[in-house]
């Protein structure tokens, strides 16, 4: 929903997961924190789909840090 303007530049690389599987994701999670049922379970149900974005967020990093244009892009800007 962000747009770009004059003091914002947009640029979109390529992250190893689909927007459909980070989507799945977040709706398990979610779906997960509104269950009724055991306290212990849902706990635990959370903990794992937490874990799981967790894991997508950190992997979208390191895969950002390891891509060559991205980083010549920001070395180049100053940024």
């Amino acid at each position: 929903h962000i747009k770009p303007s004059k003091n914002l530049m947009m640029k979109l690389y390529p992250v190893p997961f689909t927007q459909e599987e980070l989507e799945k994701a977040f709706q398990a999670f979610f779906h997960v924190s509104f269950e009724e049922g055991w306290i212990y379970k849902r706990f635990f149900e959370a903990y794992k789909g937490t874990k799981n974005l967790t894991d997508c967020w950190v992997t979208s990093c390191e895969h950002l840090l390891q891509n060559k244009d991205l980083i010549r892009y920001l070395e180049e800007s100053k940024f």
